[in-house]
């Protein structure tokens, strides 16, 4: 209906055969109206970590990275140098957990992990109600970046100055990133549920990659598609900081450049395809893991 000119006269009568509203159909029309612009309820978020408050245990779930610690399950490889027992030792905390466990996705928080002989348990069965503080590192192996970067490799043999990865992923490892988006967001929030007091800190990844260029053949990585992949990762460090702030955790940025597979072996830290140092393949070395140890302790407040 188109607006009266205040010019116009108002007719002296109203027509007949105009059906009139009645008069309780507009409040409830306005309350309609109010609950469809009515935002969703917030996420519930989790208590964050008082600035030098010392935790009395520290839970790490997630994917566990190489040298694997001596005794621990030889099909989880846990490090005993990883950045959460590193942050765990200079806390000082009378408890640390570590259910992390190598090539764990999302699933294995919640659902039994290496069932072949004796399972290895849901991650979150570490979680009690009393549990004041979870490291999580989750998301790379969802994405798969490692068979991501093997493929993109072998295609760099065939044309080592294009774009063959590109060429061939598209845009689908974005759809792969914004696909995961419900899944860690749902972490935050069971961890929430089993430990309700708990901060929880998420971590993101370290750099792999350069942002262009690379170092063909030292990491087999075609030029062109080297800023493509970076690209990737730094949409899946974006996307889970999102998530997990959200989620009212503190997250961990770690990607800083000048320290990827293409450094000298004491500069990097993160091994590539082919590791140097004593690491998995695309996973964090030694220094990584202090680097990524001392960004979490400052994230919770506490200086090294």
């Amino acid at each position: 209906m188109s607006r009266t000119d205040a010019s116009t006269p108002e007719p002296a009568a109203r027509p007949r055969g105009r059906r009139r509203t009645p008069l309780l159909a507009l409040p409830l029309a306005a309350a309609l109206c109010l609950a469809a612009a009515r935002p969703p309820p917030p996420r519930p978020r989790s208590r964050r970590l008082r600035p030098l408050r010392r935790p009395r245990g520290l839970v790490h779930l997630g994917a566990a990275p190489f040298p694997r610690r001596p005794g621990s399950d030889p099909r989880c490889l846990r490090s005993s140098s990883n950045y959460a027992r590193l942050a765990a030792d200079a806390l000082g905390v009378a408890a640390f957990t570590d259910v992390s466990c190598a090539g764990a996705v999302i699933r294995d928080l919640r659902e039994p992990q290496h069932t072949d002989l004796i399972d290895v348990p849901p991650q979150f069965d570490a979680l009690t109600p009393e549990t004041d503080l979870v490291t999580v590192g989750i998301g790379g192996n969802d994405l798969g970046f490692t068979d991501i970067l093997m493929e993109c490799a072998k295609r760099s043999l065939h044309n080592p100055f294009g774009s063959p990865c590109a060429d061939h992923f598209g845009d689908e490892l974005d759809q792969r990133v914004e696909g995961l988006r419900d899944d860690v967001s749902g972490v935050y929030a069971e961890i929430a549920e089993h430990s309700p007091e708990a901060t929880v800190v998420g971590v993101g990844y370290l750099q792999i990659l350069p942002e262009s260029k690379g170092c063909w053949p030292k990491a087999p990585i075609a030029r062109g598609d080297v800023a493509y992949l970076d690209g990737v990762q730094t949409s899946l460090n974006q996307m889970i900081a999102e998530e997990s702030r959200a989620a009212g955790a503190v997250f961990v940025d770690v990607l800083e450049r000048g320290h990827d597979v293409c450094q000298s072996s004491s500069r990097r830290w993160v091994e590539g395809l082919v590791p140097e140092n004593n690491a998995a393949p695309v996973h964090p070395n030694k220094a990584g893991m202090e680097a990524v140890s001392e960004r979490l302790l400052a994230g919770v407040g506490v200086q090294p």
